[in-house]
């Protein structure tokens, strides 16, 4: 396994981060296990959940899947072996069962979920905590294009999130704290705040990121270049959509587009040809699909860690041995060709 830094941290993270995401729907709490037991063993120290998990997001099964890592920590007692990350939602949006969809980053609801989370991750600490999407509204999940809308009274400022924050750091409840599905003025507008009251700094963005969504390239990549900011890359496979199983239209059982047709942020027809041309790419190199595609996520200078799903051990072996592949000069040219004919087909 490689390793990085937690943004400008000291905390060394694998750069394959092992997602939470399915357990509690499409994989059982036995399933669960064995792939927390499989990733720490090769050397995946790094761990992404969230209070919203299971996904697809519903009342029944909110909290299910810190549940079961907590179950794991309190069978194998290998919590500190773990870098472990969670969020809390925002409003609305896939959020409508938690606290009624009415999400605010305050005092209050901070406190809440942050103590929730712990008590289902049988934890009394997080390595990092992340706000899951903006509370203002902005562009992100699939938005490209900045809407200019009438802002909502009751947003929370910037300067009393981090201060709840700050102070759950100093508890000793939070190590680091990030974003995730923010914009470059979101990251900015954090880390000016926080510079000039003395306020804990934000060390990562959790964003969509792979050869279908490179949107974090035209403005976030510069903040992490000059602000120590890294990048949580989620979705590297697009919904699997990279992996070429749903080319020629094609849905397998109990495939995710399979079970949640409206999942299907990444089968526009500009996105179907971009996979066209990358999986073709891949198999004349040797490659697998799955493996051209999280290659290139784990070669990019901003990454902290890559943020891998899987609901089979087959594919998370494949997802974890991604990590041994380099590619070539040529390749990555080839891929740069594709991007500029087919840029961000799918945000």
């Amino acid at each position: 396994m490689i390793y990085n830094s937690l943004g400008n941290t000291d905390i060394q993270v694998s750069r394959i981060c092992l997602g939470t995401m399915t357990w509690g729907e499409q994989n059982t709490q036995s399933e669960a296990f064995e792939q927390m037991d499989y990733a720490l063993n090769q050397g995946v120290n790094f761990w992404d959940t969230a209070e919203l998990y299971s996904v697809p997001p519903r009342a029944e099964t909110y909290g299910a899947t810190e549940i079961m890592i907590g179950n794991w920590f309190a069978k194998n007692g290998r919590r500190d072996d773990v870098v472990l990350a969670s969020k809390i939602a925002g409003p609305m949006g896939p959020a409508s069962h938690i606290r009624d969809g009415q999400g605010r980053f305050n005092r209050e609801q901070i406190t809440q979920a942050l103590e929730a989370s712990l008590k289902r991750l049988q934890t009394d600490y997080l390595d990092l905590y992340q706000l899951h999407w903006p509370e203002r509204p902005t562009n992100y999940f699939g938005k490209l294009n900045y809407e200019w809308v009438d802002e909502p009274q009751n947003l929370t400022s910037f300067e009393e999130t981090l201060e709840v924050l700050t102070e759950f750091v100093k508890q000793g409840k939070i190590r680091q704290i990030g974003l995730s599905n923010e914009t470059a003025w979101g990251a900015m507008k954090f880390l000016q705040i926080a510079e000039a009251k003395g306020l804990q700094k934000i060390v990562t963005v959790q964003n969509p990121y792979s050869l279908l969504n490179r949107s974090y390239e035209v403005g976030l990549a510069e903040v992490s270049r000059h602000e120590g900011i890294g990048l949580l890359a989620y979705s590297p496979l697009g919904f699997g959509a990279l992996s070429g199983k749903y080319l020629n239209g094609a849905k397998p059982e109990g495939s995710r587009l399979a079970l949640f047709p409206n999942y299907d942020r990444y089968m526009g027809a500009n996105a179907v040809r971009a996979t066209e041309l990358y999986a073709a790419l891949a198999k004349g190199n040797g490659l697998t699909p799955t493996q051209l595609a999280l290659a290139f996520v784990n070669s990019r200078p901003f990454l902290s860690a890559n943020i891998i799903g899987a609901t089979s051990m087959e594919q998370l072996k494949e997802n974890i041995d991604s990590i041994n592949i380099t590619l070539d000069d040529e390749v990555l040219y080839q891929i740069e060709r594709i991007h500029a004919q087919y840029t961000i087909p799918a945000p």
